[in-house]
């Protein structure tokens, strides 16, 4: 007489190392996700020692950024800059020179956030002495003509020197608001003869 606990178990055995070997095959061969590049955050595009200019309606130059690198990415259409350096040009308004070591070019060109070591200085008019801004990042808004930050910021203007956190900047307006914690020391200029 032979015992059918003994002969089935093979037979169990059997069956679950097939269905292991079918589950495992359709685990393999998964259909991987398209490698259009769209999914990873790889180069399309490097430029070295560039220049770009944006023109008004008129022909005149806006703005002009330039670096010695640039890298795009199309997955999120952004840029990373190595040494940035952004002139803003505005009729009857200083001129704006920010320059930083690394910067991201966001929304198509039209915010720039610049990262370590920012300084946005705006040129002496009329008898009024510089502008100089240090922070560690600064976003700027190239076609609006303003940049904002929520970091610490450094100003020196002539001999006059502010500090504070935040700070809202419109050119259009040649307009500095700091927002919290302000310091500074105020030194008058000297009366000319």
């Amino acid at each position: 007489m032979k015992h059918w606990p003994s002969q089935l178990f093979p037979l169990i055995l059997l069956a679950m190392l097939a269905g292991l070997t079918f589950w495992l095959k359709s685990a393999v061969d998964r259909e991987s996700p398209a490698s259009n590049g769209k999914q990873r955050h790889d180069p399309d595009a490097i430029a070295e020692n560039f220049v770009v200019r944006r023109f008004d309606a008129s022909g005149q130059v806006k703005y002009r950024l330039s670096a010695p690198r640039l890298v795009h990415y199309p997955d999120d259409d952004s840029s990373e800059i190595d040494g940035p350096h952004l002139f803003a040009f505005q009729p009857g308004a200083p001129d704006l020179e920010a320059s930083a070591r690394t910067a991201r070019v966001l929304a198509k060109g039209d915010s720039v956030l610049l990262r370590q070591d920012v300084t946005l200085q705006r040129a002496a008019t009329g008898g009024r002495p510089p502008l100089i801004a240090r922070m560690p990042e600064l976003l700027i808004h190239p076609e609006a003509g303003t940049a904002q930050t929520g970091s610490p910021v450094d100003i020196e203007y002539g001999a006059s020197t502010l500090q504070g956190v935040g700070m809202q900047f419109d050119n259009n307006a040649s307009t500095l608001v700091l927002q919290s914690q302000v310091r500074g020391r105020y030194i008058p200029p000297r009366a000319q003869p």
